[in-house]
């Protein structure tokens, strides 16, 4: 796992392999930020990375620019895993990440926050993923003129929801962007 772009641009990071999590493949994360680069300038914004797993979504915006990157993940393998890239950064101190080891969908309906920018990456096999996008709507979660993108396989499209905004697809990977 690689950093693109940024303060920490390639800077790499080993996955153990015991872990369950998949991350967003290189060419598909550059492809999407692309995409971004379109829509926000992530200097200064507060971001939002639900089903984290590695966190290379959460480091990527870090090191970006965001002011507030909150990573949620439950799994504790990961969520530890998410830390201790932040330490190897050298970044103890800096409070722009905060890594949340918890449920996603606990998280959402609790959270009071609204984000600039939502990044979401569940399980392709999650039995809820088709809700999440009404999800963080309803919730309000993404600030008018924010952006919601959504990850996920080739057998949903939610081209037909009232928010979304374009496709992008970058080998098995798919994106849904929202606004």
């Amino acid at each position: 796992m690689r950093i693109i772009t940024g303060k920490y641009k390639g800077r790499h990071f080993d996955i153990p392999r015991s872990f369950k999590a998949r991350p967003t493949t290189d060419f598909a994360k550059e492809n999407i930020f692309n995409v971004l680069t379109g829509y926000l300038d992530f200097e200064g914004t507060t971001a939002l990375d639900l089903f984290s797993g590695t966190g290379s979504i959460s480091l990527e915006l870090v090191s970006r620019g965001c002011s507030q990157v909150i990573s949620i993940e439950l799994d504790r393998d990961h969520h530890r895993f998410i830390q201790q890239c932040m330490q190897k950064l050298g970044n103890q101190g800096d409070r722009s990440l905060i890594p949340i080891r918890g449920d996603v969908f606990r998280y959402v309906k609790s959270c009071k926050q609204q984000f600039d920018f939502i990044f979401a990456d569940p399980p392709y096999a999650l039995k809820e993923l088709p809700t999440i996008p009404d999800l963080i709507f309803e919730k309000g979660l993404l600030n008018p003129e924010g952006i919601f993108v959504f990850e996920h396989g080739k057998d949903h499209d939610f081209s037909a929801h009232p928010h979304f905004v374009e496709h992008r697809s970058y080998g098995s990977v798919n994106f849904s962007i929202f606004r």
